[in-house]
């Protein structure tokens, strides 16, 4: 394969993995905070892929690869917090309370929609949303590699 499909591909897998969790939004899924984070470096890497595909080099491609690797950890954090493997940030988890809210929130139906880190609202063969991005990711990150590595000698 070629510097320019790899790039496609990694960047195109961005896209797809952010099309997913949009789709799934317009279906009901609400994301939460950690969810809204895997979302940004899935951004800079499709800008990054256009940017990769207009100029050449390794660094581009590297660091497409940071930010794949970046939603990867992002995900298999997120995983351990809804599996209460460890503790998350306590803006988002049910440990955290209900600091903000006011009891006219908590009664009114068109109050602030609280959706919490640690609980799965999804899955898949027992993979949350969260694990599979943390997945899908990792493969992202070696298509990036093997993007740079086709990118020759230019840094």
């Amino acid at each position: 394969m070629t510097r320019t499909q790899y790039i496609l591909l990694a960047a195109g897998g961005s896209l797809a993995l952010l099309t997913g969790a949009f789709t799934f939004q317009v279906f009901g899924y609400l994301p939460c905070k950690m969810c809204l984070w895997q979302r940004w470096p899935h951004a800079a890497a499709i800008v990054i892929g256009v940017l990769a595909l207009l100029l050449p080099g390794r660094w581009l491609p590297l660091l497409g690869a940071l930010a794949a690797a970046t939603t990867a950890a992002i995900g298999v954090y997120h995983s351990g917090v809804e599996q209460h493997w460890w503790a998350g940030p306590s803006s988002c988890t049910s440990a955290g309370g209900l600091d903000g809210l006011t009891g006219g929130d908590l009664l009114s139906l068109d109050g602030p929609v609280l959706i919490l880190c640690d609980k799965i609202s999804w899955q898949i063969f027992g993979l949350s949303m969260a694990s599979l991005n943390a997945i899908f990711s990792a493969v992202l990150v070696a298509l990036w590699i093997m993007a740079a590595l086709r990118s020759g000698p230019r840094a």
